[in-house]
């Protein structure tokens, strides 16, 4: 399995916004998005860097492999 990168959370909203995700609300420096269909919501802190653990977690909640991901980065 290849090893998960280190981004910002503007990078990795940008990466689910090209599997369907939008962004439905904002409190404080966290950002709720959510994807239809399949249905899909988790929460991506707008951090300038993302634990490994909290994106695993957010790549888990999005329906997403760590290489798929790596892809639309």
């Amino acid at each position: 399995m290849t090893r998960l990168p280190s981004i910002s959370g503007r990078e990795c909203m940008r990466a689910l916004e090209k599997v369907g995700f939008v962004a439905i609300r904002q409190k404080g420096s966290h950002v709720f998005m959510r994807r239809d269909d399949p249905f899909a919501q988790t929460v991506v802190p707008d951090h300038s860097e993302i634990r490994r653990g909290t994106l695993r977690n957010i790549l888990r909640q999005a329906g997403l492999t760590v290489d798929e991901f790596i892809a639309l980065l």
